[in-house]
C-alpha cells in the first residue's frame, strides 16, 4: 500500500522527470498575446485542464489498470493500443514528440526507483512511450490508486504552466498559488472523471482537443531562442 508521501513525491515538480523545463504551451500563448495577466492565465489553465488534463489523466489511469498483476498476460497489447490511441489524439507532431520525450525522462526515473515494474511491456515505438502511459505503470508499481494516478496527471497539467506564468509574466507567485487553490476542485473532478473513463476501451477514452494549443506548439517548436522546451 502506498503512503501519502509517495503521492506527494510523484506529484512534485522536482521529481527528476524534466517537467520543470516545459511550460505546457504557455510560452507560445504569452508570445501571441493571449495570456497577459492573472485572469487570462486562469482561463488558460482551466482550458488546459479540460483538454490535455482530462485526456492525459484518463490514459494514465488506463495504463495503471493495465499495470495490475492480473493484467500481465494482456498488458503489452493493452499498452500498445493505449499508445496508438493517445498518438491519434495528439494532433501536433511537436506535442507528440514532447509527450514521448517526457515519457523517456520519467521512465529513467521509474526504472531507477521501481526496477521491478513492468516497464518492458511498454510499446517499443520510436521515441519511446507517451508520458501518461509511463506514469500509469509507475504509479501502479508505487501502490497508488487509479484516482491518485489520475490526480497526479491532471495536477501536472496545471502546475507546470502556472509556474511558467510566474517566470514569463512576472506574476505574483502568491496570487498564482491562490489561483491554483481555486482550481483544486476542478482538478479533483477531472481526475475522478478520468479514473472512471479508464474502464472504457482505449478507443472510447476522452478525446478533448485544443486546436489553438496545437498551432502554438508547432510555432513554438520553430523558435531558435525559447525559455522552455514546450
Amino acid at each position: 500500500m502506498a503512503t501519502p508521501s509517495l503521492l506527494l513525491l510523484l506529484a512534485d515538480g522536482r521529481f527528476p522527470a524534466g517537467a520543470h523545463a516545459h511550460s505546457g504551451g504557455l510560452e507560445a500563448a504569452v508570445a501571441a498575446g493571449r495570456v497577459t495577466d492573472l485572469a487570462s492565465l486562469e482561463a488558460f489553465l482551466a482550458g488546459r485542464l479540460a483538454t490535455a488534463g482530462l485526456v492525459g489523466a484518463a490514459f494514465a489511469a488506463a495504463a495503471h489498470r493495465a499495470g495490475a498483476p492480473a493484467e500481465s498476460a494482456a498488458r503489452s497489447g493493452a499498452l500498445a493500443r493505449l499508445d496508438a490511441e493517445l498518438d491519434a489524439r495528439t494532433a501536433a507532431p511537436a506535442l507528440r514528440a514532447v509527450s514521448r520525450r517526457q515519457g523517456r525522462a520519467l521512465l529513467r526515473a521509474g526504472r531507477a526507483i521501481w526496477s521491478d515494474a513492468p516497464f518492458a511491456d511498454l510499446p517499443a515505438t520510436p521515441g519511446g512511450a507517451h508520458q501518461p502511459l509511463v506514469l500509469g505503470l509507475l504509479c501502479a508499481a508505487a501502490g497508488l490508486s487509479r484516482v491518485e494516478t489520475a490526480t497526479i496527471a491532471a495536477y501536472g497539467t496545471l502546475t507546470g504552466a502556472a509556474s511558467a506564468g510566474v517566470r514569463l509574466l512576472g506574476l505574483d507567485p502568491y496570487q498564482v498559488q491562490a489561483l491554483l487553490v481555486g482550481l483544486a476542485d476542478a482538478c479533483d473532478g477531472t481526475a475522478a472523471d478520468a479514473a472512471r473513463a479508464a474502464d472504457d476501451p482505449p478507443e472510447r477514452l476522452p478525446a478533448a482537443a485544443a486546436p489553438l494549443a496545437d498551432i502554438h506548439a508547432e510555432i513554438h517548436a520553430t523558435w531558435e531562442v525559447r525559455l522552455f522546451a514546450s
